[in-house]
């Protein structure tokens, strides 16, 4: 996988989160998982990492001892979602409410769907 891949995915889940109010994790995580490659523990263990100033360092240090936290990814995108999130929160000021909610819940069902139907 590039180097640029995971400051890049990091900034689409910054986009994503500021944009839609959701977790990182929601995007990162299938994108480690489906794109990268990452087994799912590395690829929950590598998102905890990269949301540790201050949000889950106990669950990080948990996953990094058992082996599962990729730390230079966990950098990498944690640079991107930092100016994603900005991104993301500037961009939906003027999407109207029954839009934003309708994009919202499309984009659960498509990574429900992925999720369990996919590999």
């Amino acid at each position: 996988m590039s180097i640029y891949f995971y400051p890049v995915l990091g900034l689409m889940a910054g986009v994503a989160s500021g944009f839609l109010g959701i977790g990182g994790g929601t995007i990162v995580v299938p994108a480690l998982v489906f794109l990268a490659g990452f087994t799912q523990h590395q690829a929950q263990g590598t998102t905890l990492a990269m949301m540790v100033p201050p949000i889950a360092l106990l669950a990080a240090i948990k996953y990094y001892q058992a082996g599962n936290v990729n730390i230079k990814a966990a950098a990498l995108i944690c640079a991107g979602f930092f100016i994603g999130a900005l991104l993301g929160a500037v961009l939906v000021a003027p999407v109207p409410d029954q839009m934003l909610k309708k994009i919202f819940g499309i984009f659960l069902m498509l990574i429900a769907v992925k999720m369990i139907f996919g590999r």
